[in-house]
């Protein structure tokens, strides 16, 4: 495909992040659990939907990937590796150790696809095929500013999944979350998935890498917020301190 047309593409999802940041500050998204809710069409379980919205972005990633002139190059590797560190990991394994009985959306799990797809391919064309990364990348300190932010983004949003799943082992209901990044934070689980790709950004250091972290964001941080809110509102003893996304800020 043509640079150009590319450019077009990552256009597109940076366009598509302003125009979710937007929707989401009204709507709140009805993926399952505390936010699900009637009047959105069909709907399927939400392991099902998860794991149907969340494989295009490992193995449409890996077949975009393979297209690439540079697909055997040692750093575009690298790159693929952490790619689906995390997407294998969202995909197949989150899953099934989620909390059953929640139902998601037809038309949410439709739209995840859709972008999955976009996103699958704007920044793995640019690893493999639009990028140019020498083997001195690997001494670059992007290349390692970048790879421990996602490390520690993927350490954080690990940790706190599974500070809920043990919360909610053998409940019926919702708790207060303790630990770990909610000493902090309603949601460090979306605020480390947020670190990741910021980290993805820096270390491919590329407008592909940085609309994902802008979209990622946009989808997030307001789901973050909604969050917060409705634990203030359940739970009276909520921590005061505790902010929604980001640490003492915000």
């Amino acid at each position: 495909m043509p640079e150009g047309a590319y450019a077009w593409f990552v256009g597109a999802e940076l366009v598509l992040a302003a125009v979710t940041f937007v929707a989401l500050l009204f709507i709140v998204a009805p993926y399952g659990g505390r936010h699900g809710r009637s009047g959105w069409g069909p709907t399927v379980p939400s392991r099902v939907g998860w794991v149907v919205m969340e494989a295009p972005a490992s193995l449409a990633f890996l077949g975009f990937y393979l297209l690439g002139s540079h697909r055997a190059d040692t750093v575009p590797l690298l790159f693929l590796l952490l790619w689906q560190v995390h997407y294998v990991q969202r995909a197949f394994v989150y899953p099934f150790v989620m909390r059953s009985g929640s139902r998601m959306p037809v038309l949410v799990m439709l739209l995840a696809i859709l972008f999955n797809l976009l996103n699958a391919w704007v920044n793995a064309r640019w690893v493999s095929e639009y990028g140019d990364y020498a083997t001195s990348w690997l001494v670059d300190p992007r290349f390692w500013t970048g790879l421990a932010l996602f490390a520690a983004g993927y350490a954080l949003n690990l940790g706190s999944d599974r500070i809920l799943r043990r919360l909610r082992r053998g409940s019926t209901g919702y708790s207060i979350p303790r630990g770990g990044g909610f000493r902090f934070v309603s949601s460090p689980n979306y605020l480390g998935e947020i670190v990741e790709w910021f980290g993805w950004a820096i270390a491919t250091w590329s407008l592909a890498g940085l609309a994902f972290a802008l979209y990622t964001t946009a989808n997030l941080a307001p789901r973050a917020m909604a969050n917060h809110r409705w634990y203030r509102e359940t739970f009276r003893d909520y921590p005061a301190d505790r902010r929604a996304i980001v640490p003492f800020l915000l």
